[in-house]
Protein backbone atom coordinates (compact mmCIF):
# COMPACT_ATOMS: atom_id res chain seq x y z
CA UNK A 1 0.00 0.00 0.00
CA UNK A 2 1.49 3.46 -1.16
CA UNK A 3 1.49 6.07 1.68
CA UNK A 4 1.44 9.58 1.00
CA UNK A 5 2.84 12.83 3.22
CA UNK A 6 0.05 14.60 4.82
CA UNK A 7 0.23 18.05 4.37
CA UNK A 8 3.04 19.82 6.26
CA UNK A 9 3.37 17.36 8.70
CA UNK A 10 5.45 14.39 8.93
CA UNK A 11 3.05 12.12 8.82
CA UNK A 12 2.99 9.74 6.19
CA UNK A 13 -0.84 7.69 5.52
CA UNK A 14 -1.88 5.07 3.29
CA UNK A 15 -3.87 6.33 0.37
CA UNK A 16 -7.08 4.20 1.73
CA UNK A 17 -7.65 4.64 5.33
CA UNK A 18 -10.78 3.02 7.40
CA UNK A 19 -13.39 5.38 8.06
CA UNK A 20 -14.10 4.21 12.14
CA UNK A 21 -17.52 4.83 12.10
CA UNK A 22 -19.14 1.41 10.15
CA UNK A 23 -17.39 -0.94 12.95
CA UNK A 24 -20.08 -0.78 14.89
CA UNK A 25 -19.98 -2.35 18.32
CA UNK A 26 -18.93 -5.76 18.64
CA UNK A 27 -15.47 -5.92 18.95
CA UNK A 28 -14.36 -8.99 17.81
CA UNK A 29 -15.60 -8.08 14.78
CA UNK A 30 -14.66 -4.79 14.61
CA UNK A 31 -11.48 -6.09 15.54
CA UNK A 32 -11.32 -8.59 12.50
CA UNK A 33 -11.80 -5.67 10.21
CA UNK A 34 -8.99 -4.14 11.83
CA UNK A 35 -6.67 -6.39 11.63
CA UNK A 36 -7.72 -7.00 7.98
CA UNK A 37 -6.55 -3.41 7.01
CA UNK A 38 -3.60 -3.58 8.87
CA UNK A 39 -2.56 -7.05 6.71
CA UNK A 40 -3.38 -4.77 3.54
CA UNK A 41 -1.14 -1.90 4.68
CA UNK A 42 -3.63 0.37 5.74
CA UNK A 43 -2.30 2.50 8.94
CA UNK A 44 -4.85 5.51 8.81
CA UNK A 45 -7.91 4.96 11.12
CA UNK A 46 -9.96 7.66 11.32
CA UNK A 47 -12.63 8.24 14.28
CA UNK A 48 -14.63 10.80 16.17
CA UNK A 49 -16.27 11.38 19.41
CA UNK A 50 -19.32 11.77 18.04
CA UNK A 51 -19.64 7.81 16.82
CA UNK A 52 -21.70 5.69 19.26
CA UNK A 53 -21.37 7.98 22.31
CA UNK A 54 -17.87 7.46 22.00
CA UNK A 55 -17.67 3.99 22.32
CA UNK A 56 -16.14 3.88 18.43
CA UNK A 57 -13.04 5.53 20.04
CA UNK A 58 -12.90 2.62 22.75
CA UNK A 59 -12.79 -0.04 20.33
CA UNK A 60 -10.47 1.23 17.39
CA UNK A 61 -8.06 2.40 20.58
CA UNK A 62 -8.14 -1.37 21.62
CA UNK A 63 -7.89 -2.66 18.78
CA UNK A 64 -4.88 -0.92 17.73
CA UNK A 65 -3.07 -0.77 21.06
CA UNK A 66 -0.48 -3.46 20.32
CA UNK A 67 0.01 -1.37 17.51
CA UNK A 68 -0.08 2.38 18.23
CA UNK A 69 3.85 2.71 16.62
CA UNK A 70 2.77 1.61 13.14
CA UNK A 71 -0.39 3.65 12.56
CA UNK A 72 -1.70 7.66 12.21
CA UNK A 73 -4.90 7.92 14.80
CA UNK A 74 -7.25 10.29 13.72
CA UNK A 75 -10.37 11.46 15.20
CA UNK A 76 -12.47 14.38 15.68
CA UNK A 77 -14.56 17.09 17.72
CA UNK A 78 -16.94 20.33 18.34
CA UNK A 79 -20.52 17.83 18.88
CA UNK A 80 -21.72 17.48 22.17
CA UNK A 81 -24.23 14.61 22.93
CA UNK A 82 -27.24 16.04 25.12
CA UNK A 83 -27.83 13.61 28.04
CA UNK A 84 -30.18 12.22 26.79
CA UNK A 85 -28.14 11.21 24.06
CA UNK A 86 -31.01 11.87 21.41
CA UNK A 87 -29.13 14.45 19.34
CA UNK A 88 -26.26 16.76 19.45
CA UNK A 89 -25.05 20.86 19.69
CA UNK A 90 -22.16 22.03 17.86
CA UNK A 91 -19.74 23.67 20.02
CA UNK A 92 -16.28 24.79 18.50
CA UNK A 93 -15.40 26.82 21.80
CA UNK A 94 -11.92 26.71 23.24
CA UNK A 95 -12.83 25.62 26.69
CA UNK A 96 -15.06 22.27 25.07
CA UNK A 97 -12.36 21.15 22.54
CA UNK A 98 -9.45 21.59 24.94
CA UNK A 99 -11.63 19.49 27.84
CA UNK A 100 -12.77 16.81 24.71
CA UNK A 101 -9.34 16.32 24.00
CA UNK A 102 -8.70 14.94 26.91
CA UNK A 103 -11.65 12.18 26.73
CA UNK A 104 -10.98 11.20 24.01
CA UNK A 105 -7.39 10.09 24.52
CA UNK A 106 -8.34 8.33 27.90
CA UNK A 107 -11.55 6.29 25.41
CA UNK A 108 -8.53 5.84 22.76
CA UNK A 109 -6.16 4.71 25.81
CA UNK A 110 -3.11 6.55 23.90
CA UNK A 111 -1.19 9.58 24.95
CA UNK A 112 -1.55 11.68 21.78
CA UNK A 113 -3.77 12.12 19.07
CA UNK A 114 -1.49 12.31 15.46
CA UNK A 115 -4.72 14.14 13.66
CA UNK A 116 -7.17 16.16 15.82
CA UNK A 117 -10.26 17.27 13.36
CA UNK A 118 -13.11 20.04 13.93
CA UNK A 119 -15.92 18.22 13.17
CA UNK A 120 -17.57 20.66 10.95
CA UNK A 121 -17.75 24.27 11.29
CA UNK A 122 -19.27 27.65 9.98
CA UNK A 123 -18.50 30.98 9.09
CA UNK A 124 -19.94 32.10 12.34
CA UNK A 125 -17.86 30.24 14.64
CA UNK A 126 -14.91 31.75 17.14
CA UNK A 127 -12.43 30.52 14.29
CA UNK A 128 -9.63 32.85 15.96
CA UNK A 129 -10.77 31.03 19.30
CA UNK A 130 -10.68 27.46 18.01
CA UNK A 131 -7.33 27.79 16.20
CA UNK A 132 -5.92 28.98 19.67
CA UNK A 133 -7.45 25.91 21.49
CA UNK A 134 -5.47 23.24 18.56
CA UNK A 135 -2.03 24.98 18.60
CA UNK A 136 -2.36 25.10 22.55
CA UNK A 137 -3.06 21.19 22.29
CA UNK A 138 0.10 21.21 19.94
CA UNK A 139 2.27 22.68 22.21
CA UNK A 140 1.00 21.10 25.21
CA UNK A 141 1.64 17.62 23.49
CA UNK A 142 -2.11 16.13 23.15
CA UNK A 143 -2.14 16.20 19.60
CA UNK A 144 0.83 16.19 16.57
CA UNK A 145 -1.69 17.80 14.41
CA UNK A 146 -4.98 19.39 13.14
CA UNK A 147 -7.14 19.82 10.47
CA UNK A 148 -10.65 20.31 9.55
CA UNK A 149 -13.76 18.21 8.48
CA UNK A 150 -15.30 20.42 6.18
CA UNK A 151 -17.22 21.20 2.68
CA UNK A 152 -17.99 24.59 3.30
CA UNK A 153 -15.81 26.93 0.97
CA UNK A 154 -15.92 30.10 3.10
CA UNK A 155 -15.09 27.80 6.19
CA UNK A 156 -11.91 26.20 4.39
CA UNK A 157 -10.93 29.34 3.01
CA UNK A 158 -10.59 30.19 6.68
CA UNK A 159 -8.43 27.56 7.90
CA UNK A 160 -6.19 27.76 4.62
CA UNK A 161 -5.76 31.27 5.39
CA UNK A 162 -5.42 31.67 9.42
CA UNK A 163 -3.77 28.07 10.57
CA UNK A 164 -1.23 25.55 10.60
CA UNK A 165 -4.27 22.99 9.63
CA UNK A 166 -2.17 19.72 7.50
CA UNK A 167 -5.88 18.41 6.23
CA UNK A 168 -9.08 19.06 5.19
CA UNK A 169 -11.30 15.73 5.19
CA UNK A 170 -14.55 16.48 2.61
CA UNK A 171 -16.76 14.69 0.49
CA UNK A 172 -15.64 14.03 -3.45
CA UNK A 173 -16.01 11.37 -5.70
CA UNK A 174 -17.23 11.47 -9.15
CA UNK A 175 -20.52 12.05 -8.61
CA UNK A 176 -19.63 15.17 -6.29
CA UNK A 177 -17.20 17.24 -8.02
CA UNK A 178 -18.17 20.13 -5.74
CA UNK A 179 -14.24 20.02 -4.58
CA UNK A 180 -12.77 20.53 -8.27
CA UNK A 181 -13.14 24.18 -8.88
CA UNK A 182 -11.76 26.12 -5.33
CA UNK A 183 -11.24 23.55 -2.81
CA UNK A 184 -8.85 21.82 -4.40
CA UNK A 185 -6.83 23.83 -6.09
CA UNK A 186 -6.62 26.04 -3.25
CA UNK A 187 -5.31 22.99 -0.63
CA UNK A 188 -2.99 21.92 -2.98
CA UNK A 189 -1.99 25.31 -3.45
CA UNK A 190 -1.08 26.05 0.34
CA UNK A 191 0.23 22.71 0.94
CA UNK A 192 -2.70 21.85 2.67
CA UNK A 193 -3.99 17.60 1.97
CA UNK A 194 -7.18 16.38 1.01
CA UNK A 195 -8.76 13.17 2.66
CA UNK A 196 -11.96 11.95 1.03
CA UNK A 197 -15.24 10.39 2.39
CA UNK A 198 -18.29 9.59 0.28
CA UNK A 199 -15.86 8.26 -2.86
CA UNK A 200 -18.13 5.37 -4.02
CA UNK A 201 -21.47 8.19 -3.53
CA UNK A 202 -23.08 6.18 -1.05
CA UNK A 203 -22.70 2.36 -2.80
CA UNK A 204 -23.75 3.87 -6.34
CA UNK A 205 -20.41 3.82 -7.66
CA UNK A 206 -19.72 -0.11 -6.89
CA UNK A 207 -21.32 -2.58 -8.86
CA UNK A 208 -25.01 -2.34 -7.12
CA UNK A 209 -25.14 0.93 -9.12
CA UNK A 210 -29.11 2.03 -8.97
CA UNK A 211 -29.37 -0.54 -6.23
CA UNK A 212 -28.48 2.41 -3.89
CA UNK A 213 -29.38 5.39 -5.39
CA UNK A 214 -32.10 7.27 -3.78
CA UNK A 215 -35.27 7.89 -5.01
CA UNK A 216 -35.14 11.66 -4.39
CA UNK A 217 -31.60 11.58 -6.67
CA UNK A 218 -28.39 12.67 -5.41
CA UNK A 219 -27.46 16.19 -5.22
CA UNK A 220 -27.67 18.40 -8.22
CA UNK A 221 -28.57 14.71 -10.28
CA UNK A 222 -32.67 13.43 -10.24
CA UNK A 223 -32.75 9.86 -10.43
CA UNK A 224 -33.33 9.43 -14.26
CA UNK A 225 -30.34 11.16 -14.54
CA UNK A 226 -28.94 8.75 -12.38
CA UNK A 227 -30.77 5.54 -14.01
CA UNK A 228 -28.66 6.89 -17.75
CA UNK A 229 -25.40 7.69 -16.20
CA UNK A 230 -24.49 4.80 -13.97
CA UNK A 231 -24.43 2.04 -16.35
CA UNK A 232 -22.62 4.91 -18.62
CA UNK A 233 -20.19 4.95 -16.32
CA UNK A 234 -19.75 1.43 -15.66
CA UNK A 235 -19.83 0.45 -19.86
CA UNK A 236 -16.99 2.84 -20.05
CA UNK A 237 -14.54 2.36 -17.49
CA UNK A 238 -15.04 -1.09 -16.42
CA UNK A 239 -12.86 -3.02 -19.09
CA UNK A 240 -10.25 -3.51 -17.56
CA UNK A 241 -11.40 -2.38 -13.36
CA UNK A 242 -14.04 -2.19 -11.31
CA UNK A 243 -16.58 0.75 -10.89
CA UNK A 244 -15.55 1.20 -7.47
CA UNK A 245 -11.36 1.00 -8.51
CA UNK A 246 -12.25 4.23 -10.92
CA UNK A 247 -14.04 5.71 -7.85
CA UNK A 248 -11.33 5.75 -5.77
CA UNK A 249 -8.21 5.80 -8.28
CA UNK A 250 -10.09 9.13 -9.71
CA UNK A 251 -10.03 10.86 -6.16
CA UNK A 252 -6.45 9.48 -5.95
CA UNK A 253 -5.43 11.46 -9.11
CA UNK A 254 -5.82 15.19 -7.73
CA UNK A 255 -2.59 16.10 -6.69
CA UNK A 256 -4.51 17.38 -3.32
CA UNK A 257 -5.72 13.86 -2.10
CA UNK A 258 -3.61 12.47 0.56
CA UNK A 259 -5.87 9.85 1.40
CA UNK A 260 -9.57 7.82 0.25
CA UNK A 261 -10.98 6.94 3.83
CA UNK A 262 -13.52 4.34 3.19
CA UNK A 263 -15.65 2.44 5.69
CA UNK A 264 -15.50 -1.42 5.64
CA UNK A 265 -17.80 -3.68 8.02
CA UNK A 266 -16.17 -6.88 7.55
CA UNK A 267 -12.61 -8.08 6.03
CA UNK A 268 -14.02 -8.58 2.73
CA UNK A 269 -15.19 -4.53 2.26
CA UNK A 270 -11.72 -4.04 3.57
CA UNK A 271 -9.51 -6.18 0.53
CA UNK A 272 -11.91 -4.76 -2.07
CA UNK A 273 -11.16 -1.35 -0.99
CA UNK A 274 -7.16 -2.03 -0.92
CA UNK A 275 -7.08 -3.62 -3.94
CA UNK A 276 -8.90 -0.76 -5.94
CA UNK A 277 -5.67 1.45 -4.17
CA UNK A 278 -3.58 -1.00 -5.39
CA UNK A 279 -4.91 -0.74 -9.03
CA UNK A 280 -3.43 0.95 -11.62
CA UNK A 281 -3.91 4.83 -11.76
CA UNK A 282 -6.67 6.34 -14.02
CA UNK A 283 -5.11 7.49 -17.90
CA UNK A 284 -5.65 10.62 -18.39
CA UNK A 285 -8.05 9.73 -21.20
CA UNK A 286 -9.98 8.04 -18.21
CA UNK A 287 -10.05 11.06 -16.12
CA UNK A 288 -11.63 13.53 -18.92
CA UNK A 289 -14.29 10.88 -20.12
CA UNK A 290 -15.32 10.76 -16.13
CA UNK A 291 -15.40 14.49 -16.71
CA UNK A 292 -17.57 14.60 -19.89
CA UNK A 293 -20.05 12.35 -18.61
CA UNK A 294 -20.05 13.58 -15.35
CA UNK A 295 -21.28 16.85 -14.09
CA UNK A 296 -19.44 19.73 -13.08
CA UNK A 297 -20.87 20.38 -9.84
CA UNK A 298 -20.68 23.54 -7.87
CA UNK A 299 -21.13 24.67 -3.78
CA UNK A 300 -24.20 26.95 -3.94
CA UNK A 301 -24.08 27.85 0.29
CA UNK A 302 -21.34 28.64 2.07
CA UNK A 303 -19.86 30.85 0.34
Amino acid sequence: MKKRKLGASDLYVSEIGLGCMSLGTDFSKAQAVVEAALEEGINYFDTADLYDFGENEKIVGKALHQFREQVVIATKAGNRWTDSKDSWSWDPSKSYIKEAVKQSLKRLNIDYIDLYQLHGGTIEDPIDETIEAFEELKSEGYIKYYGISSIRPNVIREYAQKSNIVSVMMQYSMLDRRPEEEALPLLNEKGISVVTRGTVAKGMLSDKLLEKAPSKGYLDYNYEELRELLPLLKEKLTSARTLTEAAIQYNLADPAVASVVAGASNPEQIIENARAAKACPLSAEEIDLIKSITKENQYEQHR
